[in-house]
């Protein structure tokens, strides 16, 4: 068999050159060793073939974190089929949507969601196979006529014996936003690659892999760094780390919680002797940290070196906290989304916004016109635009030719994917990064980006979480209005807030408005849910000085 820059096709040289004893995947008690997964994913990938999964056909994965939802991944890569992540908070006329617009004809589910799956079975037609995992939930498995999980395995042969694979087979992420039904990003593997995972850079002095047998030598190489990522692996940003870790040999340690504990989380850390630790956002890093300080010296961490953020803001004031808490560990706050992969970390060298990058051949900063054409960013002027991807990127979105017409541009000979983060381009080619234009509040003309008033807010030692949105003005059209939820046994008003916010954002950008809550909603990948927000905002008092 050729090797292409196909996902199975890296994942078999990697397994075959890792070390016999090597642990792939650790998520509990559950462990599996490269040589084990390998045989797992080649007894489910047989198992799919005798069904009539095909090259091309989509497999939902509707799982919690588990060892088998990557299994069961590698298994459809290896056959060239499609793997879907399914959202498990969703109900039943979402889940209908997404079965229906991913177009499944097979689900690897937990045994707990037989019971939302027969709600729309009926409807899901062209549905045929359905795949239990076991857990704690003993639900009956007759109404949908799902098979279980380890039957299959046993039943099917371990042999690697597979058809040649193309570089340019799919793999599909489906993202939601706070509105909306989700949309599936097609990703060709090979620019999935090298857009997500660094084309297996990460890890060696080399860099990227320039042809696929590259990944050979990254895989006899490196030592066993014990990677462990926090969101749910229904979310790219789990599932991005996930890959990088096993594409360069590494386990992989999953969360098994159903939520965020600190406690469990940490004690994990500590037994795994995890290296790198990986999660998204403040609305992890927070609560992380509180826990750290509510139980100072209760586990040894020594082992970790690196603490990674991306997919959601990471406030320098809580990046500051880690710096403090381990000393010589390397932080990292990276931009990235569904439709990018990683687009890199901050470099440290803006002093506004999210974050900076440098200006590269594949990143810019793009400007729609009026007539609906684009230029790029006139560089050391204060043009606003969009932060732009181009290079290893996706074909678009499935099944929505409209929203990839709009994300999806071409601009000097080039196809170009549109963020939707409002950004900057210096006289010294920095990109500073100012956030969702889409979130962006005008309070009498001026532009306001709800992530940069947060960050100021986080900073305060009475908050833990935020989310700022806009409310009606009677004079500026728009207020910014903040939604905190506080320590607990702490309290705030909006003069004190004001006062602490002054000494961090202009003076237009403070809030106006304040809102308590007992909790921010935010999705369990830790983004927020600004939808929510606003309806807490305007379904309130006004707290206005």
């Amino acid at each position: 068999m050729s090797k292409t820059f196909n996902l199975a096709d890296l994942f078999e040289m990697v397994v075959d050159n890792v070390p016999a004893d090597r642990e792939a995947l650790i998520c509990g008690d559950a462990r599996v060793t490269y040589l084990q997964l390998e045989a797992r994913a080649n007894q489910m990938g047989h198992y799919l073939l005798s069904r009539g999964v095909k090259a091309g056909d989509h497999v939902g994965l509707y799982m919690y974190n588990c060892n088998e939802y990557l299994e069961a991944m590698w298994a459809c890569f290896k056959i060239r089929a499609v793997p879907i992540n399914v959202n498990y908070r969703y109900v039943k006329d979402e889940l209908l949507y997404l079965f229906d617009n991913a177009e499944m004809v097979a689900v690897v589910h937990g045994r707990e969601f037989a019971p939302a799956i027969a709600e729309v079975r009926e409807a899901a037609t062209a549905v045929h196979t359905y795949i239990a995992v076991n857990d704690q939930s003993n639900e009956d498995l007759s109404p949908i006529g799902a098979v279980e999980y380890e039957k299959v395995l046993a039943a099917n042969s371990a042999e690697r014996d597979f058809a040649d694979r193309k570089e340019d087979d799919l793999f599909i992420l489906y993202t939601g936003g706070t509105t909306g039904m989700p949309k599936g990003v097609m990703w060709p593997h090979v620019d999935l690659f090298y857009a997500a995972m660094n084309g297996a850079g990460h890890f060696h002095a080399d860099g990227p892999c320039k042809v696929p047998e590259d990944i050979i030598v990254r895989a006899k190489e490196n030592f066993a760094i014990r990677t462990m990522a926090l969101a749910p692996l229904m979310h790219g940003a789990c599932w991005w780390a996930a890959c990088i870790a096993g594409l360069a040999g590494h386990p992989v340690i999953l969360n098994p919680g159903r939520s965020l504990d600190g406690e469990q989380v940490w004690g994990i850390v500590e037994k795994e002797k995890v290296n790198s630790l990986s999660f998204v956002g403040d609305a992890m890093g927070l609560p992380l940290m509180d826990t750290l300080n509510a139980n100072e010296g209760r586990w040894d961490l020594s082992s970790l070196f690196s603490v990674g953020s991306g997919g959601a803001v990471f406030s320098p004031s809580l990046q500051q906290q880690y710096a403090e808490k381990f000393k010589d560990i390397a932080i990292m706050n990276t931009f990235g989304s569904s439709e990018t992969g990683q687009m890199g970390s901050d470099s440290g060298k803006g002093s506004k916004g999210l974050g900076a990058i440098v200006q590269s051949d594949f990143m810019d900063v793009i400007v729609e016109q009026e007539d609906g054409g684009y230029h790029f960013v006139k560089p050391g002027t204060d043009e606003m635009g969009i932060f732009a991807r181009s290079g290893h990127i996706p074909l678009g979105y499935f099944n929505d030719p409209v929203k990839t017409a709009k994300s999806f541009v071409d601009l000097d000979g080039k196809r170009w994917m549109l963020t939707g983060d409002s950004a900057t381009l210096d006289s010294e080619g920095i990109i500073t990064v100012f956030g969702r234009g889409s979130n962006c509040i005008n309070s009498g003309g001026e532009k306001i980006f709800p992530e940069e008033v947060e960050q100021a807010i986080k900073s305060h030692p009475a908050v833990f979480d935020t989310l700022v949105v806009a409310t009606p003005d009677p004079r500026f059209t728009e207020r910014v209005t903040a939604v905190v939820q506080l320590r607990e046994g702490k309290e705030l008003t909006l003069d004190e807030l004001k006062e602490h916010c002054r000494q961090h954002v202009s003076g237009y950008k403070i809030p106006r408005e304040l809102h308590l809550t007992s909790e921010i909603a935010r999705a369990p990948s830790g983004k927020p849910n600004y939808q929510w927000a606003k309806e807490v905002a305007l379904g309130k008092k006004f707290l206005v000085s």
